[in-house]
């Protein structure tokens, strides 16, 4: 009987112990993109471009990048570059849009995965070659697991992600936060922002 007990004790304080893990649910994440309605600086009320209003707190180190117009000019050997593309029948990939990262910015996203469109590819990774083509400039990427040929034509959508701070989140500017984690207790927060700049409505 005493052995009995004792198991059954043993059961229960593992339940309890197990019980607070369950009630803490970890922070879920999301993106969003809108225009700024208002901003106080630390929290902000966003019109998003989808959905109901949001109101966003910023972390203390949040960084904000500026995001520019650019030219297939601007990408060079080195750049940590995001391609959105369209897979081609000989395996290329014809860039919709390319994004040229900031260098606090490489790393993030790393890999070939689909996009957020259908049947489209997202290329995040550092330029190795580039060279003219028939079709236009010819770019080869690599990653930690492979590599991805780039083919960018005129019609492509370049930009370019400069290093900022608070002071560009003004009412009516166009924004996008790529990770919006919502905490326990629900309030939303981010720790990166991309602010639009000469007509540029970042993704």
């Amino acid at each position: 009987m005493k052995t009995i007990c004792t198991a059954a004790g043993l059961t229960m304080l593992a339940a309890f112990a197990i019980a607070p893990a369950f009630a803490q649910q970890p922070p879920t994440s999301t993106r969003a993109k809108g225009v700024i309605e208002s901003f106080d600086g630390s929290t902000l009320a966003l019109k998003p471009e989808n959905g109901a209003d949001m109101t966003i707190k910023l972390t203390d180190n949040a960084a904000v990048f500026g995001v520019e117009p650019a030219k297939i000019a601007d990408i060079k050997i080195g750049d940590f570059i995001a391609v959105g593309a369209t897979p081609q029948p000989d395996g290329s990939q014809k860039a919709i849009v390319v994004n040229i990262f900031a260098e606090s910015m490489r790393g993030i996203g790393e890999g070939f995965r689909p996009w957020d469109r259908p049947n489209t590819t997202m290329t995040n990774a550092t330029v190795d070659s580039t060279v003219a083509g028939t079709d236009g400039q010819v770019v080869t990427v690599k990653y930690k697991d492979g590599s991805q040929k780039i083919v960018i034509g005129p019609d492509a959508a370049i930009r370019v992600y400069v290093p900022s701070d608070k002071s560009e989140l003004k009412s009516g500017a166009h924004i996008a936060m790529p990770r919006i984690e919502k905490l326990p207790d629900g309030t939303l927060q981010t720790a990166r922002i991309y602010v639009g700049r000469s007509g540029v409505v970042p993704q």
